[in-house]
């Protein structure tokens, strides 16, 4: 079986609800007995929505909590129309039916959720628990919605629960699947309806604990979710529809030319999604890589463009998609990506010569503000580090000016240039290196797999550095004809 996952903008509206049905309902006829299981994120822009009644609520802005919360349960219920509006006469009692159930559920979940943040409000404090019980909402609707859309065109669809569907750790707004669990619910509760040929739809993002307390796996956590349910299922792949048509070798906005990217590692997947590349949430790979499942990133707008495909280890050619140019054959670069907002510290000490435990007793401080280091490159007696999260930026510096001395520099980018084959071709390598000649770069750094060579530079030459390590992507020979 295939596990289908549509983002946000997939779902954002009936329009996009339509070409979700089209889409899983091709699928459904082409496969019979190969039902897809279908992961949904919330409606575009629902989760910032809900993040920021946990905010007012924990404010204690009580009037501010109501309004939103009727704002969001209005946007539903629109929604919910517009679905039975498009479906026009094709709607029999069974399934008007149906939609008075939806209905009914949208107008109790956002009733709920008025209550919990309501009261919320009263005492003015929001746990990390409480947040992600209001985060999990929109979810647990929009998964709904779309399961009424696709019983209205015809299509054998079931409603799952994600909350009996995937199972986790309690780490509130971080939480970890526990794999052997989720795979017990999935077979009873999911497994049963795909063996009938029966499309499941369940939410993203959202879990529980052994105990049912609601949990969710943090931003961008619907990747993730379709990811673990494809690992614990067996998936045959695992489909991630969005609103771009796959991997780019580079930001298009920044270079010209940039193509599409037909297969690509999970190596080189995850660095550029770590640097920057952000069609796909790095957490994502982790499930498919431990299962050797391939992922594969396609536009819900375009579906007939093949998107990119990615898998264990990279053949050797990767054409482009439909209306993107061909990418040029291996060996040379995947691709290239940046991430901006990045602030460089340089920590150094005459006391870290020949001295054991200095460096350990650095990153203890990032550590104990919790504050993930990006880039790291050392001399004898210096380190120097990237982050991207400065909330206890002026905590660290104090700390570690009690032993040290330390500059920072904010407005600095990272650029990375991504390829297998930088691991095996020396030339390739050199030839990176070199097409940054006569920039200033400050930090140089390549990665223990060896796939990544990245540079930290002023956010002005972000751009030009990009242009210019695109520009080596294509063998030597093929750049200089």
């Amino acid at each position: 079986m295939t596990v289908m996952k549509f983002g946000g903008t997939s779902v954002a509206d009936a329009p996009a609800i339509a070409r979700l049905v089209a889409i899983v309902g091709d699928r459904w006829r082409a496969h019979p007995g190969e039902a897809p299981l279908v992961v949904v994120s919330a409606l575009a822009g629902v989760t910032d929505r809900l993040m920021a009644v946990a905010d007012e609520a924990g404010a204690g802005r009580g009037g501010a909590v109501s309004d939103a919360v009727r704002d969001l349960e209005r946007r539903h219920l629109q929604l919910l129309d517009d679905i039975l509006a498009a479906a026009g006469a094709t709607t029999d009692a069974r399934t008007a039916t149906t939609a008075d159930e939806v209905r009914r559920e949208i107008a109790a979940s956002f009733d709920r959720l008025g209550q919990v943040a309501g009261a919320l409000s009263v005492v003015g404090e929001v746990s990390p628990r409480s947040r992600d019980a209001i985060a999990a909402t929109g979810e647990l609707v929009s998964s709904r919605l779309v399961r009424l859309a696709l019983t209205l065109a015809g299509i054998d669809a079931a409603w799952a629960d994600a909350r009996s569907a995937l199972v986790t750790s309690g780490e509130f707004g971080a939480a970890t699947p526990d794999m052997t669990a989720t795979r017990e619910a999935l077979a009873a509760s999911v497994a049963p309806h795909l063996a009938r040929g029966t499309v499941v739809v369940v939410g993203g993002y959202v879990g529980a604990t052994r105990e049912g307390i609601v949990t969710t796996l943090g931003r961008g956590g619907s990747d993730y979710s379709a990811a673990i349910f494809g690992a614990a299922l067996g998936a045959r792949e695992i489909q991630i529809w969005t609103d771009v048509d796959g991997m780019l070798t580079a930001d298009p906005r920044l270079v010209d030319h940039a193509d599409l990217v037909d297969t690509l590692s999970f190596g080189e997947a995850a660095e550029l999604a770590y640097f920057g590349a952000k069609v796909l949430h790095p957490s994502t790979i982790l499930p498919a890589i431990e299962h050797d499942i391939p992922v594969r990133i396609l536009n819900s707008r375009h579906p007939e463009r093949q998107g990119s495909r990615i898998v264990a280890a990279r053949p050797g050619g990767r054409p482009g998609g439909a209306g993107l140019a061909a990418a040029p054959a291996r060996p040379g670069l995947t691709a290239v990506a940046a991430k901006r907002g990045v602030t460089r510290l340089d920590v150094s000490s005459t006391r870290m010569l020949m001295a054991h435990g200095f460096l350990a007793r650095v990153f203890a401080i990032f550590e104990r503000h919790r504050t993930p280091v990006d880039v790291v490159t050392t001399s004898e007696v210096s380190v120097s580090v990237t982050i991207d999260d400065t909330r206890a930026l002026d905590a660290i510096v104090s700390e570690l000016r009690a032993f040290c001395e330390v500059a920072v520099e904010p407005g600095m980018a990272i650029v990375a240039a991504v390829g297998d084959d930088l691991r095996d071709d020396p030339t390739l390598a050199s030839r990176v290196l070199g097409a940054l000649a006569g920039m200033r770069v400050a930090m140089v750094s390549q990665g223990g797999s060896r796939r990544n060579i990245t540079f930290v530079l002023s956010e002005a030459d972000a751009a030009a550095a990009m242009r210019r390590l695109h520009g080596e992507r294509r063998p030597a020979r093929e750049a200089t004809a």
